[in-house]
């Protein structure tokens, strides 16, 4: 198992791979929603850059699903 690190995922601390991308958290934490919003730090991140943003020790990731009931 290579190295891992701690962040915080929807307000809970999780032990990630180091290195990991928000295109491999979104699929290990089963984030299907095709209207997903990502906040990575308070940050909005594009859905195009999923696949190259990296999360370091101690980031926040939030993974929203946005309501359009009304």
């Amino acid at each position: 198992m290579g190295r891992t690190i701690q962040i915080t995922v929807n307000g809970m601390d999780e032990e990630v791979p180091e290195n990991a991308t928000l295109e491999i958290l979104i699929e290990r934490f089963q984030e299907a929603d095709p209207a997903l919003i990502v906040e990575l730090n308070g940050r909005y991140i594009y859905a195009r850059e999923y696949s190259t943003t990296r999360v370091s020790e101690n980031d926040r990731v939030e993974f929203i699903h946005p309501d359009f009931g009304g």
